[in-house]
This record gives C-alpha cells, structure tokens and sequence, in this order.
C-alpha cells in the first residue's frame, strides 16, 4: 500500500484501564473496516493513577476507596461487563485481587515498540488479557517478563532492565506530554498526531475516521506530523 493511503494511530491508554481494553477490540474492528487503508498503531502511556505504591495496593480496597462502596463497584462492573462480552471480553473483576502501578508495564510496552508494530499489539493485548481475564498482577515483574516473552521479545533483556531506571523519565514524559495535549481520559486515539477521537467510541466511529484522515492525507489536504 502507498504512504499516501496508510495513516499512524497512536492509542493512549493505560492496561488496567477496562474501556481501553474495549477500545483497542473496537479498533481492531476499525481497521478490518477501513478497507484498503494501512493502519500503523502505536501505543503510548497513560497512568489512570500514578499514586499507586510500586508494589500495588489491594483492588478491594483501593476500589471502595475510590468509589465508596461495593454497591457503586458492582454497578460499575455490571454496566461494563456486557459491553466487553460484546467484544468478546470476558472480565473477570473478582479475580483481580491487586491495583497495580502500571508505570514498569508501560516501560515494557515502550520496549516492545522497538522490537516492532506486531510485537507491542501482541504485548497490549496480552496485558489486557492477562489483568482483566486472568487477574494477574500487572506490577509483577514475573508476569511482565512472560509476558514479553509470549509476544515475542527477548525475555531475558527485560528481565534484566526492569530492576533498573531505564526509561522511566522516557515513559513519564510521554505521560506529561499527553497531559499538556489535554488528554484527561482514556482511551484516546490520535489520527496522524493531529485528530483525536476521545473514549471507547463504537468501530464503525473510528472507521469512518481513519477513512476521513486517510483521504484527507492521500488529498495532500493533511499537513503531516512528524
């Protein structure tokens, strides 16, 4: 496919965020949609909260903490659960028993985009799986490192470099960046770094917007952003 009929999508999101999750299967859907143009997706940090300990909290606790008793969680649960199952997600909340800090699989989702396109989709979307359907801890080193391993990336460099710094302020300033573009909430899709399409909007949505940008761009109606 030309350049000229391809666009870049970067996808803001944080993995223990369950209407990311649902937006990045709605995207998916998306680009089946979009007919001949050449999606390139690419997915940067957000932190829904930063205030996590490193080593996570209790979800029970931070959850009602947060929103003050169970009956609001489980209404939260209940309006979100169906909309997954629509998109083939089968969240199991009760089995996820820690809120992690997310900043570590961030860095490894950073990592993986180095090692390729298909790789960093495969690592997201096992991160997603592997909190929302499976429960694991996503502050975990342990499960970041299979994780990476199962997408493909050489587990024993990110086993080597989580214990450590690196990219750290990388990630963080990708988070602020997102910050000052006045990005509150997530997901949050960026079309050629210049239109954003806010939330878990239907596929159809973000079809008729990667038609529209695309289009726009083959035009030269675009001016590109590096």
């Amino acid at each position: 496919m030309s350049a000229e009929n391809s666009i870049t999508v970067d996808v803001v999101s944080d993995v223990v965020c369950p209407w990311c999750f649902i937006g990045q299967k709605r995207l998916d859907k998306a680009i089946a949609a979009a007919g001949d143009v050449d999606v390139h997706v690419r997915w940067r940090p957000f932190q829904l909260d930063p205030t996590i300990p490193q080593a996570g909290m209790d979800r029970r606790e931070y959850m009602l903490g947060k929103f003050g008793s169970e009956e609001r969680i489980h209404q939260i649960h209940a309006r979100i659960e169906p909309l997954g199952e629509a998109e083939g997600i089968h969240f199991a909340f009760g089995a996820i028993k820690v809120a992690p800090n997310t900043l570590d699989a961030h860095r490894v989702i950073r990592w993986a985009g180095a090692a390729g396109e298909d790789v960093q989709n495969q690592l997201v979307r096992r991160f997603f799986q592997l909190n929302f359907e499976e429960g694991a801890n996503l502050g975990d080193h342990a499960v970041l490192v299979e994780a990476a391993r199962e997408a493909g990336m050489d587990a024993s460099v990110v086993e080597t470099l989580l214990p450590t710094d690196a990219d750290v302020d990388a990630v963080r300033n990708e988070i602020a960046t997102a910050s000052r573009m006045g990005i509150t909430g997530v997901p949050c899709f960026l079309l050629e770094g210049k239109y954003a399409v806010m939330g878990a909007q239907d596929a159809e949505t973000l079809a008729d917007a990667i038609r529209q940008v695309a289009g726009a761009k083959a035009r030269g109606e675009l001016e590109i952003a590096d």
